[in-house]
Formats: C-alpha cells, structure tokens, sequence
C-alpha cells in the first residue's frame, strides 16, 4: 500500500498530496533560503510523478536564479517548493516540509550551503553536509549560449 502524504499552506488555497516520500529531509542555508524563509529552508524531495497539487492556480513563482525558480502561495505568501529550471536538471520539487500534516518518520539527512550557515543555530544529529561549491559542481552545466 502506498504511503500518502497530504498538506497544505497556511491559507489552504494550494494543497499537496506526495505519494510514496523520501525518509529523508535536506536543509538549505545560502542567503536566498534564509530570506526566503526566515532561517534554513527544510524540504522534502519529491519527483515530479508523486505529487499532486490542488489549488494550482494560486501558486506563484519567482525566478530567483539563472538555474531556480521559487513558488509560493498568491494568497497567503507560504513558502511551497523550489525547483531547478537548468536545462537537464531534475524535474524534482524540493517541496517546504512544513506544508505536510505529517512528517513521523523522515529525519533530516542533508544539509546544503553549510559554509554558508550562520553560528547562531545547529541542527541536532548527524547530516551529510555540501558546501556551495560542492552544490554547484551537482548542477548541470549551464546551456550554450548562441
């Protein structure tokens, strides 16, 4: 049987049903994040095939880079996903933990832009941590431009 995840924004105008979730959680500390959502952004990784977004219409993006994209409810400003738009990168949503109703079972695994972390916080137990440099490496590379 299928493990089903179900939540929603704080408005609850756009709502999110993951199937199947990975156990683990990434967070992420560059500068956009940290605005972006007040301290680290936590999220789930989710493949385009095991989410289902209802609400899409009050889903609103910014482009905050040359390779993402960041969306967010039009209604209410709560945090949703990132996604990569690089040509060849992962289709994935890099979904805002917080928006499930449940999160028993997955445990924070990864941490990225840890060089970028501030000292004012640490998260409890052992992560995999990624500096920028080593994130950007992951990224495909960037589109010839003609």
């Amino acid at each position: 049987m299928a493990d089903k995840r179900s939540g929603r924004c704080l408005c609850g105008a756009v709502r999110v049903t993951v199937t199947d979730p990975e156990p683990h959680l990434n967070a992420c500390h560059c500068s956009m994040c940290r605005r972006w959502t007040g301290l680290a952004f936590v999220t789930l990784d989710v493949p385009e095939g095991q989410i289902e977004i209802e609400g899409a219409e009050a889903v609103k993006a910014f482009t905050s880079s040359d390779w993402a994209q960041r969306c967010f409810c039009g209604t209410c400003g709560s945090t949703l996903w990132y996604r990569l738009t690089a040509p060849g990168a992962p289709t994935d949503y890099y979904l805002a933990a917080g928006l499930l109703d449940d999160l028993s079972g997955l445990t924070l695994a990864n941490e990225i832009y840890i060089d970028c972390k501030p000292e004012a916080f640490a998260f409890a137990g052992p992560t995999r941590q990624i500096t920028e440099a080593e994130f950007l490496a992951m990224l495909p590379p960037p589109a010839a431009k003609e």
